[in-house]
């Protein structure tokens, strides 16, 4: 095996696109609807791009608003299975700030707002990163009804468990927003033969 041909980096790249976004958004977003309104536009331009599915993630200083970091979900234009709005997100803040926990001692509270409960792998990346709250539009079997997304066995005492952990859970910040969205996105997935990606089944 020549050994110089394995790869030792990857890496997922945010598209210009949701820069220009932010660009027309505050940096300060003081309530759960704000900063669940900026991730909700980012979740529903994201698919048109080409860049993943309909999901975005924003991590958010608890108590000022600011914005720390924006994710979407870039599994299709990285190539990566991993690449999900949660891991994004969490991950450029930890570059942000230079440190993996995002609740070190010192550091303010910092929470992660997404446009849907996480799945079964972005539920480990919450609890593995240090954010002291979870705030989601809502939970239950919609995504998967409406989009065809597969989000994996999660436990149903899932939220309980994070807050045995210390991290707070809020549900239902605009939800039928992300339930309108996550509809429209069915529809036009149809009509313009967008992937949504299953390696278990295909589309």
């Amino acid at each position: 095996m020549d050994l110089t041909r394995l790869p030792r980096s990857f890496g997922a790249t945010l598209p210009d696109w949701v820069l220009e976004e932010l660009t027309h958004s505050p940096t300060v977003l003081p309530t759960h609807a704000d900063r669940m309104e900026l991730a909700l536009r980012l979740a529903a331009r994201n698919p048109l791009e080409g860049s993943g599915g309909p999901f975005a993630a924003l991590v958010v200083d608890t108590a000022t608003g600011e914005l720390v970091s924006a994710g979407v979900n870039l599994v299709l234009s990285s190539g990566l299975s991993a690449a999900h709005a949660e891991i994004t997100a969490l991950s450029l803040a930890q570059t942000r700030i230079g440190d993996w926990d995002l609740g070190a001692t010192g550091a303010p509270d910092r929470e992660l707002v997404v446009n849907w409960r996480p799945c079964a792998q972005c539920y480990g990346a919450v609890l593995w990163s240090g954010v002291k709250r979870l705030v989601i539009a809502g939970e239950g079997p919609e995504v998967e009804h409406l989009t065809g997304f597969d989000e994996g066995p999660m436990r149903e005492d899932w939220a309980e468990q994070l807050r045995r952990r210390g991290v707070e859970v809020v549900i239902g910040v605009r939800r039928e927003q992300a339930v309108s969205m996550f509809a429209e996105y069915g529809r036009v997935a149809v009509e313009r033969g967008l992937t949504v990606y299953n390696a278990r089944g295909g589309a």
